[in-house]
């Protein structure tokens, strides 16, 4: 073992309860929400707002974080193979040798979780789920909403790219020298770029920006500016990242030149740009 090479294969499962194993990726979604619903009435408390709305905040955050990441990696990603496995979109399970969509459900299909999410996709389903939430509970603009609830998140991106470095997913190209982390649980034996904890390093230094943001200057009174901060900060980052990750599949081939995951990256940057310098009514005193 080299100085700069670490040798990684720990289990994916934290513990099991009988047959059922409890993933360090699934530990790290479900502590990402607990943060995320604590910060959220941190921020609503400070702001004076009733912290009833959290309740049905973090469910619509949660059911869509979910629902878009995963039809994101559907649409996205893999649909040369969900277009003939459209059972699995939606449930955690995956085929196995001669399974039955009607018959032997139990004995054709195997637990897998959901192995593939979109963090495009869970973006396009949160922002859809705000407008939503904000006709449901109109108390502040769906901006405003989204201004806020964008800090938490870039905290839970972090996790969950922590999750899928223990899951040993979304790996980097190999380095080709003796930097880099060689993932055992692959059956490989040199290293690679660790880009899961590239993303999740960027992650943390933007999440720490947002929450210095919203508490110490008056970002936050410009609607949108926050959200997107977000959007260029965090996809910018994967942008990057893009660069030294194994590809993914998708779309890249029939565009060429970049990976799926950076033309998906490239319009939310331009989105999060606009919001940030859009002219809007400036507080007194800004």
């Amino acid at each position: 073992m080299h100085l700069l090479q670490i040798d990684w294969g720990p289990s994916e499962i934290l513990f099991s309860i009988g047959s059922f194993g409890i993933r360090y990726y699934s530990l790290m979604f479900v502590l990402g929400f607990l943060l995320g619903y604590n910060m959220i009435k941190k921020i609503y408390k400070n702001e004076n707002v009733n912290v009833e709305y959290v309740e049905p905040l973090f469910m619509y955050v949660v059911i869509a974080t979910l629902l878009g990441a995963r039809l994101g990696e559907v649409f996205f990603y893999n649909w040369d193979y969900f277009q003939n496995h459209l059972l699995e979109i939606l449930l955690p399970i995956k085929a196995m040798e001669n399974a039955s969509l009607f018959f032997g459900l139990i004995d054709g299909y195997e637990f897998v979780g959901f192995r593939g999410l979109s963090s495009h996709g869970a973006t396009i389903g949160i922002i859809s789920a705000m407008i939503l939430y904000r006709k449901n509970y109109p108390y502040k603009t769906t901006l405003w909403i989204l201004d806020r609830i964008v800090i938490p998140i870039a905290l839970a991106a972090v996790l969950i790219r922590i999750g899928n470095f223990f899951n040993s997913e979304i790996v980097g190209d190999y380095t080709g020298s003796n930097f880099g982390v060689v993932f055992l649980n692959r059956g490989e034996l040199s290293p690679r770029h660790p880009a899961q904890l590239y993303e999740a390093f960027g992650y943390l230094i933007s999440f720490y920006i947002l929450w210095k943001a919203y508490w110490n200057s008056n970002k936050k009174e410009k609607a949108g500016y926050l959200f997107g901060f977000f959007l260029v900060l965090i996809f910018s980052i994967r942008f990057l990242v893009e660069f030294v990750k194994v590809s993914q599949g998708g779309f890249e081939d029939a565009l060429g030149i970049l990976s799926t995951g950076q033309w998906l990256s490239i319009p939310l940057v331009g989105i999060g740009l606009f919001f940030m310098f859009r002219k809007t009514m400036q507080p007194k005193n800004a």
